[in-house]
């Protein structure tokens, strides 16, 4: 049998005009990224605000480019692999946020309304997801408020399940989830297996979800792995853009046949990415590189909190981890004051509310900086 051939055109100049974009806005200066970088040591919003890495950058610039959607993205594909092998879970999904990894996790434990989630009035998926649960999934949301101001019980929790039982005036509870680290503050190991032991000896059918954004630093200040915190869960978000610093990723974990049905609201959510391998990589090394670096920003937390208790500020969580949670007030200054004083410095410090976010990117000196104009203020009320 003869085989003919057929070469394909040789490529020839091309004679469409160079595609110039207008220069809508100034463009970058030439040290854009130092910038960035000396804003986020000063800024106290989040821990979500810190620069990329030069080896992030050098990772990204290496990743495979296969599509993610078609599982050709093996850059992807052993990241997700790797974080899952790390928690005890059978598989992993890499999305962009991680809104999208918790409501996923919800959508894809729910099959058909009438159904509720369990969880704390605190909580992410409850207060900062847009009112995602009751868009994507359909489900109300019964919120608790801790009765130890803290964090949730079983004791809280079990008064408010909705039994699925022959009274059709509620939804059935489907779901709780739970947060950890919650403001901050470590939810008891104890107590998370408490929950989970209760919820699968009386309510087989209620799944135990986890918000694990921050359990980065829960592993870091418990000392215990991150199988071992997340064991009881059967669906865990983990984020790696807060406090790990990536610029973009979180991951949802559980059993094969629970990512592989979530692959399909990846899909429907407007998701699925192609050449995704260079957002990933670059989560890859914020994990490989930051998570050892989290126990300095707890030290410095601890010892922010402090200063200011000295000065006569309350605080108002317990400083478990890397947030601090302060009230000025009982000092006779008002939070107002601090942050006007904080964004009128030469080298001023960003401070949006009672929350000081303390990440591997932290500059000490704006700390300092912090007391400085709070001592300040306090001097100028005794005058």
């Amino acid at each position: 049998m003869t085989i003919s051939t057929v070469s394909a055109p040789p490529p020839r100049p091309s004679t469409t005009p160079l595609l110039q974009l207008p220069e809508v806005v100034p463009p970058l200066a030439k040290n854009a990224a130092q910038i960035a970088l000396t804003t986020a040591s000063r800024d106290f919003r989040s821990d979500t605000i810190t620069a990329p890495t030069q080896s992030m950058g050098l990772a990204m610039a290496h990743a495979a480019g296969g599509d993610n959607v078609y599982n050709d993205d093996l850059t992807t594909n052993g990241f997700e692999a790797s974080v899952a092998a790390l928690f005890g879970k059978e598989a992993g999904l890499f999305v962009p946020s991680g809104t999208m990894s918790n409501q996923l996790c919800l959508r894809t434990w729910l099959m058909q309304p009438p159904y509720s989630i369990v969880c704390d009035q605190r909580g992410h998926v409850h207060q900062y997801e847009a009112g995602g649960c009751a868009f994507h999934s359909g489900a109300a949301v019964e919120p608790i408020i801790p009765a130890n101001g803290l964090y949730l019980t079983w004791k809280d929790i079990e008064s408010r399940i909705v039994p699925d039982d022959d009274d059709t005036h509620h939804a059935p509870t489907r779901i709780v989830s739970l947060e950890n680290t919650i403001n901050g503050v470590i939810v008891p190991q104890d107590e998370i297996v408490n929950i989970a032991e209760n919820l699968r000896q009386s309510y087989f059918d209620v799944k135990l979800h986890l918000d694990g954004a921050r359990i980065w630093h829960v592993a870091v200040k418990t000392g215990k792995s991150l199988e071992e915190l997340c064991r009881p869960f059967d669906s865990v978000s983990v984020c790696f853009s807060k406090g790990l610093g990536a610029p973009v990723g979180s991951m949802m974990l559980g059993p094969k046949k629970f990512i592989h049905k979530a692959k399909h609201f990846r899909k429907l959510f407007g998701a699925g990415m192609r050449q995704v391998g260079v957002l990933s990589a670059a989560a890859r090394i914020a994990l490989e590189e930051t998570f050892n670096k989290l126990d300095h920003t707890h030290i410095l937390a601890s010892w922010l909190a402090s200063e200011l208790q000295k000065s006569g500020a309350k605080i108002t969580y317990p400083t478990d981890t890397n947030m601090v949670w302060f009230d000025p007030t009982p000092m006779g200054i008002s939070l107002k004051d601090v942050i006007e004083r904080g964004a009128a410095l030469p080298d001023p410090f960003i401070l949006n509310g009672n929350r000081v976010v303390i990440h591997h990117q932290t500059d000490p000196q704006a700390l300092q900086d912090l007391l400085s104009i709070i001592h300040q203020l306090q001097g100028e009320r005794k005058m």
